[in-house]
C-alpha cells in the first residue's frame, strides 16, 4: 500500500512547529481522552494530492485517484481525541490530525512533521472507480502511471517536457505481452528527461530508478562519511575535533577568531530506531542545539558557519526548528502550495505562508551566518536554506546551487504492484519565485568538493566562509 499522503522530503523518496493539542505525542496505543466526535465520519476530498479519504469507526483510509483509477492506499488509526480534532497514527509512522470546521462540510489535515495543512471537503461518496477492480496488465499500468504525472506534476514546462507527446510516443510500445523489464525500461526513459531527484520508481527488488540533477552527486552515507573526514582533517585539524549528535548527522566545533562550525547532514535519522517518528527526532535535535547554542557560546560567537553541502533532507519542520534558534524575531520563511487542477499544471492551492518563530526560553544566535551549500544539498536541506533567506541579520550563502527539489514526495502504487513517487508542491519566496530544478543559488560561488579541490587539498567554500565572517566582525 502507498504511504499516507506522501513522505517527508528526502532525496529518493521528506514539515507545524507545534500541532493541535494532544497530537504531537500520539502513538497507536494512546487511549482517547474523551468520546470521539462522529462528525469526521464520511468521505473527504483533499484539495490537491489526487487523494480521497474515508473516516469510519476510528479508521482513516486513503484512496489514490486519477480520472481513470482509484487504488486503496494506506491506513491510519485513531490515537487521540480533543473535541473535533482527532489524531491518527499512520501505518508509515506519520502522525496526523484532522479537525472538522464548524460547518461540518470542510476540515483540515495537519502532519506533525510538516509546516502546512491540507484542506478537505466532504463529498457524498467515493469515486465510482473505487468500486471497480483495476487490472494489473501492462497497458493499464502504463495509463495510471502516465496520468498520475499528468494530473499532479507541476514542472513539465520548467523542464521543457511535453508530457502528452511522451505518452503518445511510448504508449504504442506497451501491449499485453510487454514484460516487466520492458515496461520498467519504458518508464525510465519517460522519467529520465525530467532530471528530478524527487522522482523514484520501484519495480521490485531488482528494479529501482532515481537520479540527481546532472552535474551533481546524490548524498549518501558513504559520501557523508568521506566528506566529514576530509573536513576534519583539512579544515578543522586535530585542535578542533567535531562533537557529534544525532547519530553523527549533527556535529559542531569552535573555530579560531570566535567563529563556530555547525555541520548538518540531514533533518531526520537522529535516533537509531527508524520508526522513532518525528517527535523523538525533534527531541534529539533540541538536545543537540541545547548543547551547542548555550548562553555562554551564543554570547561569544562572532560568526557561525552552517555546512549543508552534504544534506539528504528529511522533515521540513526540523529545519524550521533549527532556523528558530538563529533569530530572535519572527519572519517569513516561504509559502507552500500544491498543484490542484488535473487539467492545468499552473493551478495551485491557496499559498500558505510559513513563518520562522524563535524558540521560546532558549538562547538565540543572531550574529553573522555563512551557509555552505552545493548540489548535494537536497530537499529539506533546501527548504531550510530557503527559510534563512529573510533571516534578520547578515546571512551569506557560499558554494554552489542546491539540488532543486523542495516538495514532499507523493507516493503512489501502480496496478501491477510497483511503487513510484513524484513531487506536486512548490515552495515560493515572498515575491512568488521558486527554485525547483535550478536550486537556490549562492551569493558567492565557490567550488564544492570537486576533483581539483581534493587533488590540491583545498576547500574553497569553507575558506571563503571564514574570511567573510572575519570581515563582518572586524
Amino acid at each position: 500500500m502507498t504511504k499516507l499522503l506522501g513522505t517527508c522530503a528526502t532525496v529518493a523518496a521528506a514539515t507545524l512547529l507545534a500541532t493541535t493539542a494532544g497530537i504531537a505525542s500520539a502513538t497507536a496505543d494512546t487511549a482517547p481522552r474523551e468520546r470521539p466526535s462522529p462528525h469526521q465520519d464520511g468521505v473527504w476530498q483533499v484539495d490537491g494530492y489526487g487523494t480521497v479519504l474515508t473516516i469510519e469507526n476510528g479508521t482513516l483510509q486513503q484512496y489514490d485517484t486519477t480520472a481513470i483509477s482509484c487504488l486503496k492506499g494506506s491506513t491510519a488509526t485513531r490515537a487521540t481525541v480533543d473535541g473535533d480534532t482527532i489524531g491518527y497514527q499512520a501505518d508509515n509512522s506519520r502522525v496526523l490530525a484532522v479537525r472538522v470546521n464548524p460547518n461540518r462540510r470542510q476540515a483540515t489535515l495537519h502532519f506533525t512533521d510538516a509546516p502546512d495543512h491540507r484542506n478537505l471537503r466532504r463529498v457524498a461518496a467515493l469515486p465510482a472507480a473505487c468500486s471497480r477492480p483495476l487490472p494489473g496488465d501492462p497497458r493499464t499500468t502504463f495509463d495510471v502511471f502516465w496520468r498520475t504525472f499528468a494530473e499532479n506534476y507541476p514542472f513539465f514546462a520548467a523542464k521543457g517536457v511535453d508530457w502528452q507527446a511522451v505518452g503518445d510516443r511510448y504508449r504504442p510500445r506497451v501491449g499485453p505481452n510487454t514484460t516487466d523489464d520492458e515496461l520498467f525500461a519504458i518508464f525510465r526513459e519517460m522519467l529520465d528527461p525530467l532530471d528530478d531527484a524527487h522522482l523514484y520508481l520501484s519495480g521490485g527488488p531488482n528494479r529501482f530508478f532515481a537520479e540527481a540533477r546532472p552535474g551533481t552527486t546524490a548524498p549518501t552515507p558513504e559520501l557523508d562519511t568521506r566528506i566529514k573526514a576530509y573536513i576534519q582533517e583539512r579544515d578543522l585539524g586535530a585542535d578542533h575535533p567535531l562533537t557529534e549528535y544525532g547519530q553523527g548527522r549533527i556535529s559542531y566545533t569552535d573555530l579560531p577568531d570566535g567563529q563556530g562550525y555547525l555541520r548538518v547532514s540531514g533533518f531526520l535519522g537522529y535516533v537509531e530506531d527508524p520508526k522513532g517518528g518525528y517527535t523523538v527526532n525533534a527531541a534529539e535535535l533540541d538536545r543537540a542545539l541545547n548543547a551547542i547554542l548555550t548562553t555562554e557560546r551564543v554570547g561569544r560567537l562572532r560568526g557561525l558557519i552552517v555546512d549543508l553541502r552534504v544534506n539528504g533532507g528529511g522533515a521540513d519542520n526540523l529545519g524550521l526548528n533549527l532556523a528558530a534558534r538563529l533569530t530572535d524575531r519572527p519572519y517569513f520563511a516561504y509559502a507552500k502550495q500544491a498543484r490542484n487542477d488535473p487539467l492545468d499544471p499552473t493551478r495551485f492551492t491557496r499559498a500558505q505562508p510559513i513563518q520562522v518563530r524563535p524558540t521560546p526560553g532558549v538562547p538565540h544566535y543572531t550574529g553573522p551566518l555563512a551557509v555552505l551549500t552545493g548540489g548535494s544539498t537536497v530537499s529539506a536541506g533546501e527548504t531550510f536554506t530557503q527559510s534563512l533567506m529573510n533571516r534578520p541579520g547578515h546571512t551569506v550563502r557560499i558554494g554552489e546551487a542546491t539540488q532543486g527539489v523542495f516538495s514532499d514526495v507523493l507516493d503512489r502504487a501502480l496496478p501491477n504492484g510497483w511503487q513510484f513517487g513524484l513531487p506536486n508542491e512548490v515552495f515560493r519566496t515572498r515575491d512568488g519565485r521558486t527554485f525547483d530544478g535550478t536550486g537556490i543559488p549562492p551569493h558567492i560561488t565557490e567550488p564544492v568538493f570537486t576533483d581539483e579541490e581534493f587533488t590540491h587539498h583545498k576547500d574553497s567554500a569553507f575558506d571563503r566562509a571564514t574570511a567573510e565572517l572575519r570581515t563582518r566582525t572586524n
